[in-house]
């Protein structure tokens, strides 16, 4: 398997290499969220080479509540569209397909009125206030707009979406043992845990259609005492699959990005090479890999069918190209 030689079919949409460059927050849009020329030019200048098999935007949010941060990009209404498209564009102009990510970031979300699967502090943000148990209205509310952002990204021209249930926000917060100590049918047994999730892939799928790809960034383990384990992470992974997945990217959950006391390079393998056993959606790897040499060596080992990288791209936007050239990075 090779990073440039082998292209991959996502539900009819050809990945022309199997370098991914993962989501990361760049803070470039505006206050309320929208496209800006500084956003447009760090997309359009980190895959102007054409090396990139696929591009997970940063992830937006889906309403004003769920907002992570500020200058966040937002595919919260109608008015994201326009700018969004200008951004797909310049994506589109070196022939790379671009996925949107979005997002619900429940008790990291920026304001005061904070919702999560129980009034339980997130680990990873414990100041400010506890957030408030999600009725049932209030998931279906936002099931919905996971559904409404899917279909605003399928106008603005993206070739695929990508729903966030990683990295401590709303869908891990479901997920996660250690924020979900619900009583009802959202909570307790995993398949309870992640009804959420498939709630919210069945609706995305019935906005934008089963020809439109789909893709899921689970959460799928905690690295923290009491929280997912990496057994039930990838059982999570193999029932979501099942719900019409077309594409499975893999990264942690409460814990965020990072795993504590693991830097080697593609430090989610083993949970990957794991999820690849048990189903046939091709998986994505990220984590610590830094190098064209480790990106091939871990698709060549059997870990993942796609490789993300992330913060190299910050200190070099043309670092794809490199890597696939084999020079020599730092």
């Amino acid at each position: 398997m090779s990073l440039r030689r082998m292209p991959l079919q996502i539900n009819g949409l050809t990945l022309p290499s199997r370098l991914i460059m993962a989501p990361m927050a760049s803070a470039k849009a505006t206050e309320e969220g929208l496209v800006t020329d500084a956003l447009i030019g760090f997309y359009r200048e980190r895959t102007e080479d054409g090396a990139l098999g696929l591009v997970v935007l940063e992830h937006a949010y889906i309403l004003p509540r769920g907002q992570a941060k500020a200058r966040q990009l937002s595919i919260a209404g109608e008015e994201t569209v326009e700018g969004l498209n200008r951004l797909v564009e310049a994506i589109h102009g070196s022939g790379t397909p671009v996925f949107a990510q979005i997002n619900y970031a429940g008790s990291f979300s920026d304001g005061e009125d904070r919702l999560s699967a129980s009034a339980v502090a997130n680990p990873r943000r414990k100041e400010g206030p506890v957030p408030s148990e999600m009725t049932k209205a209030e998931i279906t509310a936002v099931t919905g707009a996971f559904a409404a952002a899917a279909l605003r990204a399928k106008a603005a021209g993206f070739d695929g979406v990508e729903v966030h249930a990683a990295h401590g926000y709303l869908l891990s917060q479901f997920l996660s043992p250690l924020t979900n100590r619900r009583g009802d049918e959202y909570g307790g047994a995993l398949a309870h845990r992640l009804r959420l999730h498939r709630e919210v892939i069945q609706a995305v799928r019935q906005a934008v259609g089963t020809a439109y790809p789909l893709a899921l960034r689970l959460g799928a383990c905690d690295d923290l005492e009491g929280g997912l384990m990496e057994a039930e992470g990838v059982e999570a992974a193999a029932q979501l699959a099942a719900e019409g997945l077309d594409l499975l990217d893999i990264s942690g959950g409460i814990s965020g990005y990072i795993r504590p006391g693991r830097r080697e390079p593609g430090y989610y393998g083993e949970i990957t090479a794991a999820i690849r056993r048990r189903t046939e959606v091709p998986v994505i790897l990220t984590g610590g890999i830094t190098s064209g040499e480790e990106a091939e060596a871990l698709l060549a080992a059997g870990k993942a069918d796609l490789i993300g990288v992330g913060r190299p791209f910050l200190k070099d936007a043309h670092w794809a190209k490199r890597a696939l050239e084999g020079q020599v990075l730092s």
